[in-house]
């Protein structure tokens, strides 16, 4: 009888190692690629939550269930209510002081005709948003740690230099629109600065919340919400706008050439920077099998539905505002005076007193809005710094370190800026043209990495999709150009500075090109396609 060899025996166990091989490179180009689970993986590298802080989703397995990866359990209420929260914590950049301004000033002086404007920037916001959430619960990562990992050293270094402008300039208004509630409500006893420092200790409130777990802090979030949800709607009510109007505003497109740069204003107030980074963070804390793709479709189901929600709620308090002010201001001569530091003032003598004085409606709102769009600040800029530098820091140190980025700046801004209301306005125009400079170097990243099938697996956007992204990308970015030009033509005097602003706009533009061609993530088109073929052939 003759044995087969060992030679033989290998011959014959070929095949089937061939075969699983094939199958196992074809599982793990199907899934995105995740992060080691490993416990030392947590404690080398900045991960958005520890495994112990996140929330476990409860699974009942059922015959469909077991063994199929790609099964995705049926929709639940109870379920939804657990996946509630990252949402409502990211609408608050919609809901922030400087947003609430820009409402204002648009009803003020645009009246009702931008209600459309506001609707669809806000549907465009809410595609920029489930894209990062996207980017998270896919991948398992968020955006500042897959751009360090997606670009060379100092790329990344540029990105998270840009990041940390974008989130201070938002963090100046959004402390300052809280210092100004404080004011209102202690009827002018404390100073800017004193508010200053009393909504920095919001820092401390944000730690205290958060060893509590991230439920309790998404409950205050939602308190939060719900003080500015009741003020603008008793303002609203209290004023009684126009409801034929507002309905034709926000049915009928209309803008006229008066109300361009509010129409710039309102669209550029709706993509903050470091909202799309905080969103792809907050998405992990609850725990998703990545493993299992019909998991991970679930989840994506449930963030999609809680995120339109959530920017539902955001919409109807900024139509709130808008409203409010077209009733009472526009066509007055008071209109293109009207900013956040004077209109608890203006809303004053327009309706007066009563049993809840229409002033400090609006402070309780105002400050509702400034304390957790400075809290989730704190938040984003934790996750930005350890995200784009791998920095393994306790989180009260962490966050000390963000607040005193934002926190300084703005002390000086309130002594400096104390009592001139004009000269706060021209800040707050500065501080919106620094963060629509930002703006690409979020969007650019978010898109370059939800398009690459080896970062995101089965999960990454189809063509259509990446179009459409693209398109509202290549929007956002070319009307808040025009805001930037349109400032700086007005702004910018003398030869010297004008031509620090052109380099300065070369190398900006420059970086911009860098980014879209190393990333090379754009929608296929025949204009595109045409350039790869050139650039393979002069590289060969």
């Amino acid at each position: 009888m003759n044995c087969p060899t060992r030679e033989e025996d290998s011959l014959k166990e070929e095949p089937d190692k061939d075969q699983d091989t094939t199958e196992e490179s074809e599982s793990k180009r199907l899934l995105p690629s995740q992060p080691p689970s490993s416990p030392s993986f947590d404690d080398e590298n900045e991960v958005a939550f520890e495994s112990r802080e996140k929330i476990v989703i409860v699974d009942l397995e059922t015959p469909e269930s077991i063994g199929n990866v790609d099964y995705v359990p049926p929709f639940s209420w109870k379920k939804l209510w657990m996946f509630t929260g990252p949402g409502f914590l990211m609408s608050i950049a919609f809901l922030d002081p400087g947003n609430l301004e820009g409402d204002l000033q648009a009803g003020a002086i645009a009246g009702y005709s931008l209600l459309w404007l506001l609707m669809w920037a806000t549907v465009m916001g809410l595609l920029i948003q489930l894209l990062s959430a996207r980017l998270g619960v896919a991948t398992g990562r968020h955006l500042a740690e897959l751009c360090r990992e997606e670009y060379p050293t100092c790329a990344r270094f540029v990105l998270w230099f840009m990041a940390e402008l974008a989130l201070i300039g938002a963090d100046i208004q959004e402390v300052i629109g809280s210092a100004i509630a404080i004011q209102i409500l202690s009827k002018g006893a404390l100073p800017l600065w004193a508010g200053v420092l009393i909504t920095a200790s919001d820092c401390f409130i944000f730690l205290f919340l958060e060893n509590y777990g991230v439920r309790k802090l998404e409950a205050v979030f939602a308190v939060l919400i719900a003080t500015m949800a009741l003020s603008f709607a008793w303002m609203f009510g209290d004023t009684k706008p126009s409801g034929k109007e507002l309905l034709i505003g926000i049915l009928v497109p209309r803008i006229g050439s008066k109300t361009i740069r509010q129409a710039v204003g309102v669209v550029g107030c709706v993509i903050m920077p470091h909202n799309v980074f905080l969103h792809s963070a907050l998405v992990q804390s609850r725990k998703i099998d990545p493993k299992k793709r019909g998991r991970v479709q679930e989840a994506l189901n449930y963030y999609s539905i809680e995120s339109s929600i959530a920017l539902l709620v955001s919409f109807m308090i900024n139509l709130f505002v808008t409203t409010i002010f077209a009733k009472g201001f526009y066509g007055t001569k008071q209109a293109n005076n009207i900013g956040l530091v004077n209109a608890g003032q203006y809303l004053e003598e327009k309706y007066g007193g009563g049993l809840f004085p229409i002033l400090y409606i609006w402070g309780i709102g105002l400050l509702a809005a400034g304390q957790s769009s400075t809290i989730t600040g704190t938040y984003a800029g934790q996750f930005i710094m350890g995200g784009f530098l791998n920095l393994r820091l306790k989180k009260w140190l962490r966050a000390l370190i963000t607040r005193s980025f934002a926190i300084v700046p703005t002390i000086i801004v309130a002594i400096v800026f104390n009592t001139s209301e004009a000269s706060l306005d021209t800040l707050n125009e500065w501080l919106n043209v620094l963060q629509s400079i930002q703006i690409p170097f979020a969007l650019i990243p978010l898109l370059t990495l939800v398009s690459k099938e080896q970062v995101m697996g089965v999960f990454r956007i189809g063509h259509i999709l990446q179009r459409l992204a693209w398109t509202v990308a290549a929007l956002v970015i070319v009307i808040n150009g025009y805001l930037l030009f349109d400032f700086f033509v007005s702004e910018v005097k003398g030869l010297l500075f004008g031509l620090l602003i052109c380099i300065w706009t070369a190398a900006y533009m420059a970086f911009i090109v860098y980014l879209v061609i190393r990333g090379d993530a754009l929608p296929p088109t025949g204009f595109r396609i045409e350039l790869s073929k050139r650039c393979s052939v002069t590289g060969s």
